[in-house]
């Protein structure tokens, strides 16, 4: 474990930085791991490798692919075995990307180190070893800890019921250890996780039961309870549920989730898909915890759509290292958000970029007015391609001034709301953002096509840097 007063060390002891401040100012980002799935599930998933140095001649290419041993595994989110978490620990080491596979419950190790240009598979985890030791499958996020354990959320048990869903505990060697929460202290759904040592606090989010989500979204299921609208407050590093947020019908499906980057802070948002809301959650004068809704995306009016209302479907963001800005996603409505949070409580929307959606021109679907007047986005074109899909996935530069989107949500729900993504294959995108003044435009220099891969096209999701990110590195 990092020994307390060791965290500010003025000297680099383990990987990662400092603190976030000092991440700021890191090396610029030249590779981009990239999971990436087959929608048809005839070939296996794989992680890309993506060049994304401006001086090098394979830019915006992928520059590798490394498959996986076995068919429909459904790659999704992925981490690291060590982050910022370890700063303090001189034997801890950044090397392997731990990628779960969503629906087959494994989970892959990825050697980065012995060449950052082409990993190479390290382990795996059989979800059959998962399930006997810990009843736990459908492992979803992965963040590592200063003990040198690794921590994955899984979304339920074999049978896809969310009340058998739980936290994994690897050690360091990648050993199934145990479930990390006190027996009787489970999560009511499972998905995404963020921790906050100085408060002694995990919270983590519902997505929904695995049985339902991954056959794809049905309104029934969501009246009859499959999905998620809690957040969990956990004792950290004990385990103990000590609360449970119930965010109502203004929080329905709260999917990712962030504390501020500065350790010393009590805040955080999280993201309510569904309800496509924006909730900050914040700890109070008696030491609990409360929340309130921050942004709220009202939904279009449409024509030609499943429902008359289109929800934005909000289903990532993260902060810049500094916890100046606020970036999120509308998968369906095909905008990327950016706000200043500098005041926590009062978030400003100062930059927004359409890059898809189903209201672009040329969908069947048109958005009414309050006039009853129709209108549609118009989203430009990067190198004469039609951006296909929503934003989904998003991943910042650590100066702040590079945000990479992927498209690809997951294989079942990207066939039932975007069919062309999976026959054409998703993309990968760069957003050149304004720092100083605030302001999103796209890059056209950059355009990664995985419809045009070697094995056929393909659905890319999770970006990580081998050096690490916002998204993954938490400090202590």
């Amino acid at each position: 474990m990092v020994k307390k007063g060791n965290e500010n060390a003025c000297c680099k002891c383990g990987p990662g930085y400092a603190s976030p401040l000092a991440a700021m100012s890191g090396p610029r980002e030249t590779l981009l791991y990239v999971t990436c799935v087959h929608p048809g599930r005839e070939k296996p998933d794989y992680v890309a490798t993506v060049d994304v140095d401006p001086n090098s001649p394979t830019y915006s290419k992928v520059i590798h692919r490394l498959p996986f041993p076995y068919l429909g595994d459904e790659l999704h989110d992925s981490g690291w075995n060590a982050c910022s978490s370890c700063y303090g620990d001189s034997s801890a080491e950044r090397r392997y990307l731990i990628v779960p596979s969503l629906f087959s419950g494994r989970i892959y190790v990825v050697d980065t180190k012995t060449n950052p240009r082409s990993p190479s598979l390290h382990k795996v985890v059989e979800s059959e070893e998962i399930v006997r030791k810990t009843g736990l499958a459908y492992p979803h996020t992965s963040h590592c800890l200063a003990s040198g354990d690794v921590m994955i959320s899984c979304l339920g048990d074999k049978e896809g019921n969310a009340a058998g869903s739980g936290f994994l505990l690897l050690d360091s060697e990648f050993n199934v250890k145990e479930r990390w929460e006190k027996p009787g202290n489970s999560p009511l759904f499972g998905d995404d996780f963020w921790y906050q040592p100085r408060h002694k606090t995990m919270i983590s989010t519902s997505f929904g039961a695995p049985a339902a989500f991954t056959k794809g979204f049905k309104l029934q299921d969501l009246a009859d309870g499959y999905y998620g609208r809690h957040l969990h407050v956990y004792s950290w590093p004990g385990g103990e549920l000590r609360q449970t947020l119930d965010l109502g019908d203004t929080g329905l499906l709260p999917l990712s989730i962030r504390f501020l980057h500065d350790p010393s802070k009590d805040t955080g948002f999280v993201g309510s898909a569904l309800s496509s809301n924006m909730v900050r959650f914040f700890k109070t004068k008696d030491e609990s915890w409360s929340h309130e809704v921050a942004i709220s995306v009202k939904p279009y009016k449409v024509k030609n759509w499943i429902l008359p209302e289109m929800p934005g479907l909000l289903t990532s963001l993260l902060m810049s290292l500094d916890d100046r800005f606020l970036y999120f996603v509308n998968w369906l409505h095909g905008d990327i958000r950016q706000y200043n949070i500098e005041d926590p409580k009062n978030p400003i929307l100062i930059g927004q970029v359409w890059v898809g959606g189903l209201l672009q021109k040329g969908s069947p679907i048109v958005a009414v007015a309050e006039d009853g007047s129709t209108w549609q986005v118009d989203v430009p074109e990067i190198q004469g391609n039609k951006l296909r899909g929503g934003p989904q996935m998003i991943q910042l530069s650590l100066d702040g001034k590079r945000l990479y989107v992927t498209n690809s949500l997951f294989s079942t729900w990207d066939k039932q709301f975007y069919p062309e993504l999976v026959q054409k294959g998703s993309h990968m995108i760069q957003i050149d953002v304004d720092t100083e003044k605030g302001g999103l435009k796209i890059n056209p220099n950059f355009f990664v096509d995985f419809g045009a891969e070697p094995d056929g096209p393909s659905l890319a999701h999770e970006m990580r840097y081998p050096g690490g990110d916002c998204t993954s590195d938490i400090w202590i």
